[in-house]
Formats: structure tokens, sequence, C-alpha cells
């Protein structure tokens, strides 16, 4: 890949999270100002960028159109909406639905908690996999190979005191989430939120996850797991409408 595209991808990325400033990305990216206002006109040209009366440049229509076709296409987002939203009801909490994407792992369908109360994840985000329920239930599936792959760009920020900040210690992790079928987020992203989470397998491998997640003072790990049942449930189903 040339490194113009790998840039525009990043640029991308970056305002994707946090719009920003032509001075602010040109920081970031350790370029002259006039090299990344070249680059943002070019992303605006084709509709992947815009800029706000603020100065502050943000996704465009055009992409943002373009994720939601690529979204509305992935089969695994097809086959669990119907069962999420069910899964959703009968919790009352927040259920997520990510899928592994080549080497990364998307949040491709959510269900909000009844309560209002909204989450940091997003549709079409990826997921930070080592402090995420979803990404570990999907890494303890993996081989080697693939989880080195998913692995590959993590960051090991400590996001709280409860974040998993080595490969060590996640693969110690992981091989209890494989023995015991099921994967937490215990504090770990956010301290005032849990999560718990089941993977989606299919005879070919696993294509994702399923999650429930809430307020900890709303409901901690305990009152979770009871949910297992229902979960484990509905990733079948999932799994065999995905095929």
């Amino acid at each position: 890949m040339s490194q113009s595209v790998k840039r525009a991808a990043r640029i991308i990325e970056a305002i994707a999270a946090d719009p920003r400033t032509v001075a602010e990305l040109a920081e970031t990216f350790g370029l002259h100002r006039s090299t990344m206002f070249r680059e943002l006109q070019a992303l605006e040209e084709v509709g992947w960028v815009r800029k706000r009366g603020s100065g502050r440049y943000a996704l465009g229509t055009r992409l943002a159109a373009l994720s939601k076709e690529a979204l509305d296409s992935l089969d695994l987002r097809e086959a669990g909406a119907e069962h999420v939203r069910r899964l959703q009801r009968r919790t009352g909490n927040t259920v997520h639905l990510a899928a592994l994407m080549d080497r990364s792992i998307v949040y491709v369908d959510k269900a909000e908690d009844e309560s209002g109360v909204r989450m940091y994840s997003r549709i079409g985000r990826a997921v930070i996999p080592n402090c995420s329920a979803v990404g570990k239930a999907i890494l303890a599936e993996l081989d080697p190979a693939g989880r080195d792959a998913v692995l590959a760009d993590a960051s090991w920020e400590p996001y709280t005191e409860f974040t998993i900040t080595t490969r060590e210690r996640l693969d110690l992790e992981l091989a209890l989430v494989r023995s015991r079928g099921w994967a937490t987020d215990d504090r770990e992203f956010e301290a005032f939120v849990n999560c718990i989470a089941v993977p989606i397998r299919t005879p070919l491998g696993v294509v994702g996850a399923l999650s429930v997640t809430a307020i900890r003072m709303v409901a901690d790990l305990d009152r979770l797991r009871a949910n297992l049942p229902a979960m484990r449930e509905t990733a079948e189903l999932i799994a065999r409408e995905f095929g």
C-alpha cells in the first residue's frame, strides 16, 4: 500500500475519533500545514471529509454513506439484527454485536439500554480487543497467528487501573476465557461499566461475539452472568442464520 493511501486512511481514522483543525492534524502527522491542507482538500473533493464552520475537519457525507452500505452488506449484522433486539428486551441492558473482519474486530450492531444510558461504543467503530469483552471472546477462539494479527497494532494503553496492558497477562486471561466460554470487561475501559460476552462460532470458526453491557451500579458482573444462558442461545441462533 502506498504511503499516501496509508496516510489518508490514518487521517480519516483520526478525525473520526475527534474532528481536528489543519494545524492539529499537521502536528499529529509531522507534516507542514500546507501539505496537510492539500491532503484534506483532496479528501474533501471526494466527500470523505468535510470542513466545519469551526475550521475543524470531520467525516464527510460520502464516507458516511459508504460506511452504511458496507455495514448493511455485512451478513453477521443481518443475521443478528432480530436476535440482538430480542436479547436486549429480555435483559434490559445494552447488547452489542461485534464481527471479526480481517485483522480488526468491529461493532456492527447495537441495541441500547432501556434506561437511556448511552455507551461509548458506536456501530462501525473498531473494538479495543485487550479491554473489551467482545474482543477477548473472539481472541480466545483464534489460533496464535490470528491472535497476533488482531493485536499487531494494540497500544496497551491503560484506560483504567484495571486495563490489561501486557500481552502476557492477556494470554493468561484468554486461556481462562477459552476454558469457560465467556469473557468479561470488568471496569477495564470505563471504570463505571462492566460487560460480559460470548463468541459466535460457526463450522468455519469464530465470526464475532455478542455482549451484554451495563453500568456497574445498575448490574454488576454477577447479575450479568445470569444472562449467559440467553446469550449462548442467541449466539447459536445468529451462527445458524449466518450459515
